[in-house]
């Protein structure tokens, strides 16, 4: 039974105290004893075990962040069970998901057929109520910070579950955001006020969240090879395509080929563009995507420019711009640019 004690609203990174949670504290010793080893054939073994090196500053507050998250409940995140600090690493043990991370099945041609569109929509939708739950349903406002294909892990059923909360900044209930000197997460997943400004936001994990969802329709990386030869961001490839009305041209054909859904392909497109537009304050909240995605008769307003946007990706652009009235380039959006530029072929 875990005691419940009233949490700090700071920052994680400015907890410092694990005691909190002292009752899932495990010797490591007697773990190691308990699952045979961490044997599969023991019950008990199957949990998962992630290492962290304490010996420095930073790998200390990811392990505290993600033991301090411990409350956190909900079918669509990785359960913590316990974890151990003994010597200079920490072992966190969560539930075990057989099926590993999402960016093994989505990148990998062969086993990409394995996610025909009734899961990878599954996928989308439960991505999207853990992001809700961590932005407006817990006890706690949390934003991820890192959420992409590989923090992504799937049970034996494929059913999502957000994990790596070693990011993870936690909110004031009535605060919308923060900002920080330190950028960290993933270059590519990273809304534009991030990674320029180190603002961080609810909006900041829409943005993570619409790029995530683009790539689970396309099977294709953030940034990519068109036709092997010419290298492709992929949010400007869904833009460009979508004002071409050429969208299906971003969703992975082989499941355009076995699904009857194509609409509802379509619509996850647009719901995407919603969510990685360039200004923050554009994109949809969890609570407004989660209603788009169950509810097709809703009206989908219309996305601006999304941020990053590469007008000269494709000479595509050439041929809608004569009929396309969407906003062009700033000299903010060059920024942008500049910096995409530097950071593009980064993992």
């Amino acid at each position: 039974m875990i005691k419940r004690k009233r949490k700090s609203k700071r920052s994680l990174e400015t907890v410092n105290d694990t005691s909190i949670i002292d009752s899932i504290q495990y010797d490591f010793e007697k773990i190691i004893a308990a699952t045979n080893d961490f044997s599969e054939a023991n019950s008990w073994g199957k949990v998962d075990s992630e290492l962290f090196t304490r010996n420095s500053s930073q790998g200390d507050v990811e392990f505290k962040n993600e033991v301090l998250l411990v409350k956190l409940q909900h079918k669509n995140l990785v359960r913590l069970l316990g974890f151990s600090t003994q010597g200079p690493r920490g072992f966190l043990y969560t539930s075990f998901v057989s099926n590993g991370s999402l960016d093994h099945f989505i990148f990998d041609p062969i086993k990409a057929s394995i996610l025909d569109w009734d899961k990878r929509y599954k996928i989308i939708q439960g991505i999207s109520r853990g992001l809700l739950y961590l932005h407006e349903d817990s006890m706690l406002r949390i934003i991820h910070r890192d959420l992409k294909a590989s923090n992504i892990l799937l049970d034996e059923k494929m059913n999502p579950k957000i994990s790596d909360f070693g990011m993870a900044r936690l909110l004031v209930v009535d605060q919308t955001q923060d900002t920080t000197n330190r950028i960290v997460g993933t270059y590519g997943y990273m809304a534009p006020e991030y990674a320029i400004h180190g603002q961080f936001s609810i909006k900041s994990d829409v943005f993570s969240f619409g790029v995530l969802v683009l790539e689970l329709l396309s099977s294709k990386e953030k940034t990519f090879l068109l036709n092997d030869e010419n290298p492709e961001y992929l949010l400007s490839y869904a833009w460009i395509n979508w004002r071409m009305g050429t969208t299906t041209n971003v969703i992975d054909p082989v499941m355009m080929a076995t699904s009857s859904s194509q609409l509802d392909m379509l619509r996850c497109v647009h719901i995407a563009l919603l969510c990685v537009q360039e200004n923050a304050a554009d994109r949809p909240t969890m609570s407004s995507v989660v209603l788009m995605l169950n509810s097709s008769s809703l009206t989908l307003p219309i996305p601006s420019q999304p941020a990053f946007y590469l007008p000269n990706s494709r000479d595509l652009e050439s041929s809608t711009s004569s009929r396309s009235n969407t906003r062009q380039p700033t000299s903010k959006n060059d920024l942008h640019l500049r910096v995409w530029s530097s950071i593009t072929w980064r993992k």
